[in-house]
């Protein structure tokens, strides 16, 4: 089973561009941007088993962004030991290993369902890293079956087991309360919610692939997008750290015009109050 897909009309399409257009040009969002696109700091490219990757992903939630150094050396000494060797560990010493980042008791049971999920996948001949893979239904099937998933959780897994540049667009609890509004987005209540605004950003980059691919160069972008790939990675990062760096606190500089404001930030519309 998997949610049918949500449709964007062509007035989502321009928003999303224009938005990404906009965050896409600012210094701060750039840096960001350079600093996790080629090797992100929270889904590094050097662990190379997938079902790490999809470890590691579950395992980044509730973690704050002041804990990333915490989290990489939990995680590197995680892909040390392997996944098979985790999977029979004691609980007694996975939670030795996870306790810098908080809750082991669920980070327990999210290695030890994941497992079970894989082995199933396994026994089904399903391969999540197939590019034929129905990323639809993978997420589906991901938030159903594993303990403390979620669909932004299953999104992020298996964005990090198929790699950067597979089409899919996490989205997170923050771009649901405060990027939707900025687009004019109208999602449905609950964690669905998640679904239906991915697929909306996804058909947003793939409609108009060529003018997103364009943003990297005209504001010269130091990062690398494979040839072929969608922008989806990149789309994902802008709108992600536009979020932190200027939704999640007070806004004094955001327009309170948007969507319908194509300056977004730094107009001459009256702003919010610091």
């Amino acid at each position: 089973m998997k949610i049918e897909r949500t449709k964007a009309t062509p007035l989502d399409v321009r928003r999303v561009h224009r938005l990404i257009e906009r965050a896409a040009s600012l210094p701060d969002v750039r840096a960001e941007v350079e600093a996790n696109h080629d090797e992100n700091r929270w889904w590094p490219t050097t662990i190379s088993d997938p079902r790490m990757r999809m470890l590691a992903a579950g395992w980044s939630t509730r973690v704050s962004y002041r804990m990333i150094e915490t989290y990489a050396r939990v995680i590197a000494s995680a892909d040390a030991y392997g996944f098979d060797s985790l999977v029979t560990a004691t609980d007694a010493e996975l939670a030795t290993l996870v306790r810098p980042l908080g809750l082991p008791r669920a980070r327990i049971d999210y290695l030890r369902s994941l497992a079970e999920l894989l082995g199933g996948w396994e026994k089904e001949g399903v391969d999540p890293t197939a590019e034929s893979a129905d990323c639809d239904a993978l997420v589906f099937d991901f938030a159903a079956r594993v303990r403390g998933a979620s669909y932004k959780v299953a999104q992020c897994a298996l964005l990090t087991a198929r790699g950067y540049h597979c089409g899919i667009i996490p989205v997170d609890s923050g771009m649901v309360t405060k990027l939707a509004p900025a687009l004019g987005l109208t999602l449905a209540p609950g964690a669905v919610a998640h679904e239906r605004m991915r697929h909306v950003l996804e058909a947003a980059v793939h409609a108009r692939s060529a003018e997103f691919r364009l943003l990297i160069t005209n504001n010269a972008y130091e990062v690398t997008l494979p040839t072929g790939a969608q922008p989806t990675w990149f789309a994902h990062l802008v709108l992600i750290y536009f979020k932190r760096l200027y939704l999640n606190g007070p806004a004094s500089r955001l327009c309170r015009r948007r969507p319908v404001c194509s300056q977004v930030v730094d107009c001459a519309h009256p702003t919010r109050r610091a």
